[in-house]
């Protein structure tokens, strides 16, 4: 099942795609069986929004062992890898959805780049977890696009810019329920050629590990979203479109754009 958030001639709406078809549906979004169909649009009538707006966005850094190497390979000093998943926060207001436009800064310089992450949207409020709770409690996958300006990341006392500006946080198309992303394949297109594949669930720490550990001392509830991290980084260069597909989820696509100063129009992608 394929749960969107999407917006159709100024008006917000839950639904439930089909093909090339999306069931407008009512009831909450996190209780299957209060879902009611009460209209259909064609998809391509609708524009994709982030599929939830979390309460809490958390982030999962460094949890591939491959994305640690790389990092140091571009003159960076090793970062070390905990004993037990750690988790960080990103902005919500950096949020936006398939289609959407990535902005670049004007003063951005040096490394830009894209990290493809699989997202567990929570599903129940959940506190001091079993694995099996922590399971139980994802209410389904998404896809994110963690953008990163890596001299920003290096020179700022915190990621204030570097990971949370408006438009770094790709998140979407929707909200896949009933599938396994451990066991998928991410793949990541830079107009149209693969610059990266990785198994997804080859984690240091899966979800649920950090579910488990993030739930001794956080309550979570239903609509947060944990990223999960990424195996490598993609440069990205205004005028690119990045694809993130992970297999049994669907593809993320964004274009990069130039900062909104410096252009007379920026045309949203089609969906």
């Amino acid at each position: 099942m394929l749960l969107a958030r999407v917006e159709r001639e100024g008006r917000e709406f839950f639904g439930r795609v089909e093909g090339d078809v999306i069931d407008e549906i009512t009831g909450s979004l996190f209780d299957v069986a209060t879902h009611e169909v009460v209209a259909q649009h064609p998809l391509s009538s609708v524009r994709f929004l982030p599929p939830v707006v979390p309460g809490t966005f958390y982030a999962a850094g460094f949890n591939y062992k491959a994305h640690n190497r790389h990092h140091e390979d571009l003159g960076y000093d090793p970062v070390k890898v905990g004993d037990r998943p750690e988790v960080g926060y990103r902005a919500q207001s950096a949020l936006v959805g398939h289609g959407a436009d990535i902005v670049k800064p004007d003063d951005v310089e040096g490394r830009f780049e894209t990290e493809a992450e699989v997202v567990a949207v929570i599903g129940r409020t959940l506190k001091h977890a079993t694995r099996d709770e922590a399971r139980e409690a994802v209410f389904g996958w998404t896809i994110g696009n963690d953008v990163s300006a890596r001299e920003w990341q290096h020179a700022d006392r915190t990621f204030y810019r570097a990971k949370n500006a408006d438009t770094f946080k790709p998140m979407g198309p929707w909200i896949a329920v009933g599938v396994d992303p451990l066991a998928s394949t991410t793949t990541v297109r830079r107009n149209g050629e693969v610059d990266a594949r990785f198994a997804t669930g080859d984690m240091i720490f899966d979800p649920y590990d950090f579910i488990v550990e993030m739930t001794k001392y956080i309550t979570l509830h239903p609509g947060d979203v944990l990223w999960m991290g990424a195996d490598g980084n993609t440069p990205m260069a205004v005028g690119d479109v990045i694809d993130i597909e992970i297999s049994g989820i669907g593809t993320l696509t964004n274009r990069v754009v130039a900062d909104r100063r410096d252009t007379e129009t920026t045309e949203r992608m089609p969906a």
